[in-house]
């Protein structure tokens, strides 16, 4: 089973902290975030994973290769930032078979398995994502859903604190995803693609998820997830 890797922003958020190191090699006690997501895609049958690399290409390609834990690395770089769409649409032409799962690289879940969204994806879905039990919105998008666990709609940041359904930027694909790309280079997935599915439904979970993508998130990493 084959697997996409977000990983070619430029990370302005993290300052110098990724200026010459992709976030995805950043250090979480012992192991770099790449290989913890290796570590969750495994327990899901992954054997292979795509890079969808940009900034810092080369940084990664040294530091990574073409074998990592045990996992098979392949690298779909863009040439300019694409979007998480875009990126998503450059990746697919190394996928060989369907279901896929796609992921941001730039998120740690601790002691869960993906089995989950695996066994509640049907044929006639067009994805699963992962949805995040969080007790305050006000830093997350919200996904909403129906009684079957269909999303019917997706919220903005909340601006009061409240709990729900977070977006915890994991997802599985089937083919029929593709369908719905717009026909340009550069696009968003959450954007431009989600909100005009009607096939798509969420697994949620409650479980230690956290967004590495800023200072304060990275030492919370660094002090507690590890």
């Amino acid at each position: 089973m084959q697997a996409i890797i977000l990983c070619g922003g430029l990370s302005t958020r993290l300052g110098k902290t990724t200026e010459k190191l992709p976030k995805i090699l950043l250090k979480i006690g012992d192991y770099t975030v790449l290989e913890w997501q290796l570590k969750l895609l495994s327990t899901a049958g992954v054997n292979e994973v795509i890079l969808a690399s940009g900034h810092l290409h080369d940084v990664l390609y040294a530091h990574v290769g073409e074998t990592l834990a045990g996992i098979k690395i392949r690298y779909a770089k863009e040439d300019k930032p694409l979007g998480t769409g875009g990126a998503i649409k450059n990746a697919f032409r190394f996928v060989r078979d369907f279901p896929v799962f796609v992921l941001h690289g730039d998120i740690l879940l601790k002691d869960m398995s993906l089995d989950g969204m695996l066994s509640g994806l049907r044929p006639e879905m067009d994805g699963v994502l992962l949805g995040i039990s969080v007790e305050d919105l006000t830093s997350y998008g919200e996904i909403v859903v129906d009684t079957q666990g269909r999303i019917i709609e997706f919220r903005e940041k909340q601006q009061s604190a409240r709990g729900g359904c977070a977006n915890g930027a994991v997802f599985l694909f089937n083919r029929s995803i593709i369908d719905a790309f717009p026909n340009t280079e550069v696009f968003s997935i959450e954007r431009d693609v989600f909100p005009n599915l009607t096939n798509l439904y969420v697994h949620k979970v409650k479980t230690d998820w956290i967004d590495i993508g800023v200072p304060e998130r990275l030492d919370y990493a660094r002090k507690h997830f590890a």
